[in-house]
């Protein structure tokens, strides 16, 4: 089936984050949100649940938990109980449980940074102190340092929050990767909180999603999920943790102090859909992506002062512009029209992340004011 990923969709008009921050006058590739309709199947789920005309308080549908263990049994050969999984209103609600789940107050966390901006406020918001620890580049890709994570943890470390593929380098770690993190984990007692809610957006046909719980039955982990990202629909929210230690489970359900919201029964529809996906629309979007992916590689590959490493995964560039000199380069790229996401937000002053989830003459534009505002620095 075609589908059109190149029409421009005006949002500003539906109050889109996305679109009013930055202005009329200035092109956003910020926040990870796509700028593509959603599936013509997940579409037609909503609507026929929406047809129904009673939307009340929701439990999680029976089918969509048999769907979801399918799913990934079938993606990844991990075969789960449903009383393992615990259904949130997103992944950002379920790092901050699974914060106030691990280890006791006071305690630490270790955070590999850059990272998604999230992951920053967990410790504090759990009672419990951070230890960011820098990702390293290295032979063009990011890289965790299991050197630096030795220096780094304390005997009162009691997790690792990991985000896997990598927001926002871009990263799809491989086996031999994680299964060395995990044994860093196991030989220092650590829960690892792992946030994989990328999983689905592999750009390189040799790039591959690997479960961080899949690899030692011994780990003590959270794996968090979300169709959210891949299917393009974050603002209707919904995550589900994957967690078999039944202790762990029940400190996680019982970390919620009541501010978690209930999830909306569209949510669920549009995710029973999309874990039974059978279309070609996946495929089609991370095919399409990929394109934009090597649009923007190439674009920076012509600028001075600018670099990045290769994109595996996610619709996220990773810009160091550390060189251009900018006192604030996020204000200085605002200026010649591109609203990005500050690298400082990320634990990484002096990156821009650019989102390149969008028609493909959106970006073109796009790169031509990043051509200008470089140019200009």
């Amino acid at each position: 089936m075609a589908y059109d990923f190149d029409s421009v969709i005006e949002r500003a008009a539906t109050a889109s984050t996305k679109w009013v921050l930055y202005g009329p006058e200035v092109l956003p590739f910020w926040v990870a949100d796509m700028d593509f309709k959603a599936p013509p199947g997940l579409l037609a789920a909503v609507e026929q649940r929406l047809s129904h005309g009673i939307l009340g308080y929701t439990q999680p549908p029976p089918a969509l938990e048999d769907a979801f263990v399918a799913w990934l049994l079938d993606r990844f050969g991990w075969s789960v109980s449903r009383d393992w999984l615990v259904w949130l209103p997103g992944v950002v609600p379920g790092l901050n449980l699974a914060g106030r789940a691990v280890g006791a107050p006071g305690q630490s966390l270790l955070v590999p940074v850059p990272v998604y901006h999230p992951f920053l406020s967990v410790p504090a918001n759990a009672g419990k102190q951070a230890i960011f620890v820098d990702l390293v580049r290295e032979g063009g890709r990011w890289i965790m340092d299991i050197d630096r994570l030795e220096a780094a943890v304390r005997p009162t470390t009691c997790a690792l929050l990991l985000c896997s593929p990598q927001n926002p380098t871009g990263r799809a770690y491989d086996r031999g990767e994680l299964e060395t993190l995990v044994d860093f984990c196991l030989r220092h007692d650590l829960t690892l909180v792992s946030d994989e809610i990328h999983c689905g957006l592999l750009l390189d046909s040799t790039a591959s999603h690997v479960p961080t719980a899949t690899l030692n039955p011994e780990l003590r982990s959270i794996s968090l999920f979300s169709p959210n990202k891949a299917y393009n629909i974050p603002g209707l929210g919904l995550g589900v943790a994957v967690i078999p230690d039944p202790a762990l489970r029940d400190a996680f359900e019982n970390a919620d102090p009541g501010l978690v919201a209930e999830i909306s029964p569209l949510a669920f529809a549009a995710a029973s859909w999309a874990y039974t996906d059978r279309s070609d629309w996946l495929a089609a979007v991370t095919a399409y992506l990929a394109q934009n992916r090597d649009l923007l590689e190439e674009t920076v590959g012509m600028l001075d002062g600018v670099e990045m490493t290769h994109v595996q995964a996610t619709y996220l560039g990773w810009l160091d512009v550390r060189t251009l000199g900018l006192e604030d380069a996020n204000s200085h790229f605002v200026r010649f029209g591109i609203g990005l996401s500050d690298g400082e937000q990320f634990g990484a002053p002096g990156f821009q992340r650019f989102n390149f989830g969008c028609p493909r003459v959106t970006l073109e534009q796009g790169l031509s004011r990043l051509a200008e505002a470089v140019r200009n620095a």
